[in-house]
């Protein structure tokens, strides 16, 4: 028996296996990659850990892990916890091969997801390799995270927000923050029968200002900021000067005892003025 076939049909069934096989293709595309993949070498990587100062009690997320050796790591050397995070599904593949091969399968987990999308508020530690104009890209999130996370780069730095602690190891450079708390604006401190105001200009983990008690006002002395503790030294009308340390937690700062120096201010706190 012999079929006739019309040869627009021909060309309608030729063009939808064409399209079909183009959307194939299209999605077997891999993704656009900012970052491609060079390894840390494991000098850097011991280094920027030890810099972090990690633990078993971290949680340590990578931004563009690669073949995972960063939080492989430090799960395997110091016990944290962590998650990888990359675009590319052969690196992810990597990853997790390597972290069945180094032991660490139920500490490290790795996601293929694109890092300006994945929620980093887990994180103590926060690792990434990736490219000046990405860095200055997550400032802004990586401000965001809770004070006192730890942040460690290979290579670049974060602009002119200025890192805690610069080493070259090998010729690389490592680089290393800690989250500072926000603390810019005027604070009312309560100091057993002392009252005053106390007024922080604040430029990332920079901060200077002022103490109005009364009509007299006087700078600041030996301020610092670190995370979330925070400290100051007020010169009072006695002229003896009195070391304020404190945490900050959320819109009030809360005292811990002070360290050697002036004398220490005592019992006291502050919270955040109008």
């Amino acid at each position: 028996m012999t079929i006739s076939v019309s040869r627009s049909l021909i060309w309608s069934l030729a063009a939808a296996c064409l399209a079909a096989s183009a959307a194939a293709y299209a999605q077997s595309d891999p993704p656009r990659l900012d970052v491609h993949f060079v390894p840390t070498p494991e000098a850097v990587v011991d280094r920027m850990l030890g810099m972090a100062k990690v633990t078993k009690d971290d949680y340590v997320i990578d931004l563009g892990s690669g073949d995972g050796r960063i939080v492989i790591t430090a799960a395997r050397k110091f016990g944290s916890r962590g998650m990888g995070v990359d675009l590319d599904p052969q690196r992810i593949k990597e990853a997790n091969a390597n972290r069945e091969k180094a032991g660490v399968a139920d500490k490290v987990e790795f996601r293929q997801q694109n890092l300006f999308e994945t929620d980093l508020g887990k994180a103590t530690v926060l690792t990434m390799y990736l490219l000046p104009r990405l860095n200055l890209q997550l400032r802004p999130m990586l401000l965001d995270l809770k004070p006192g996370t730890r942040l460690a780069s290979h290579a670049f730095d974060m602009g002119d927000w200025r890192p805690d602690q610069h080493e070259r190891i090998d010729n690389r450079d490592a680089y290393f923050w800690v989250v500072p708390a926000k603390v810019q604006g005027r604070w009312q401190v309560s100091n057993g029968s002392d009252k005053f105001e106390v007024e922080f200009n604040q430029r990332y983990q920079q901060i200077d200002g002022t103490a109005r008690m009364g009509d007299r006002t006087v700078i600041l002395r030996e301020t610092s900021l670190r995370g979330d503790e925070i400290r100051f030294v007020v010169e009072f009308e006695d002229g003896k000067p009195r070391q304020f340390r404190g945490r900050v937690v959320g819109n009030k700062i809360e005292a811990i005892p002070a360290t050697a120096g002036a004398t220490p201010a005592g019992t006291w706190q502050a919270a955040r003025g109008s």
